[in-house]
């Protein structure tokens, strides 16, 4: 009988180079539904068309196979396969859905929830993509300026006394 051939072990590089791909996979997806949400319901309300919606999730990752996603270690895999099994969920909801445009809107922001929240897991896990520039992007928010002087606590007010004759 025939020996089948051993994948290479995973090297440092084509593991992060796995990594950064599925990163920008999702963060693309991600900008995508933030920047098109509100027009994807007008659309589809005047349109009666589901297209705005399913073109809005495609995505890369279908075409990814278990030869490269088998660099991943075990659990970074699983992390992104909830996060894209979370898209998943969506996109079958909006190809067969037979719900009214408001209903739509109020489905999509519960699963839109989930996927951000899958979505935070795998940026905490893989990593935020690498920008074109080299330079790493990370999200953040501001507190507090440290050039701005904090604000004072309000002082209680002065009552006045009243001197008696």
């Amino acid at each position: 009988m025939a020996r089948r051939k051993q994948a290479p072990p995973p090297t440092d590089e084509t593991t992060l180079r796995v990594r950064n791909l599925i990163a920008l996979d999702a963060a693309h997806l991600m900008r995508r539904l933030e920047a098109r949400r509100g027009e994807m319901f007008v659309l589809f309300s005047r349109l009666r068309s589901r297209a705005p919606m399913l073109e809005t999730l495609a995505t890369r990752y279908t075409s990814a196979t278990f030869h490269e996603l088998m660099h991943l270690p075990a659990r970074e895999q699983s992390i992104v396969d909830h996060f894209y099994e979370c898209l998943d969920t969506m996109r079958w909801y909006f190809t067969y859905t037979e719900d009214m445009p408001s209903t739509a809107q109020q489905t999509f922001s519960t699963l839109h929830r989930r996927l951000e929240e899958a979505h935070r897991k795998l940026v905490a896990t893989l990593g935020p993509p690498v920008s074109p520039d080299g330079v790493t992007v990370v999200e953040g928010e501001v507190l507090r300026r440290a050039d701005t002087p904090e604000p004072e606590a309000p002082s209680k007010p002065r009552r006045a006394i009243k001197s008696l004759p």
